[in-house]
């Protein structure tokens, strides 16, 4: 996938437990590990509000397009 998230990479940054997180953003904690792992197929705005608001940063702080290296042609 072209979207890499990178949310294990700020919370280590930050120096913050992913339960503490969660319990902040209002989520699971199974839910932010799937979406720690780049499992899901989308993200509400509010969640990623929330995210950014607790770990002081950016949504591009998260989540990176890494272009794939072998695109499908459209005929």
């Amino acid at each position: 996938m072209p979207i890499v998230v990178q949310l294990d990479v700020m919370l280590a940054r930050r120096k913050v437990k992913s339960k503490d997180l969660a319990e902040y953003v209002g989520i699971t904690s199974a839910n932010l590990s799937l979406l720690k792992q780049g499992k899901v197929r989308g993200v509400r705005f509010e969640t990623l509000t929330r995210i950014c608001e607790y770990l002081d940063c950016q949504p591009g702080d998260l989540l990176v397009y890494t272009p794939d290296t072998e695109t499908e042609e459209t005929v």
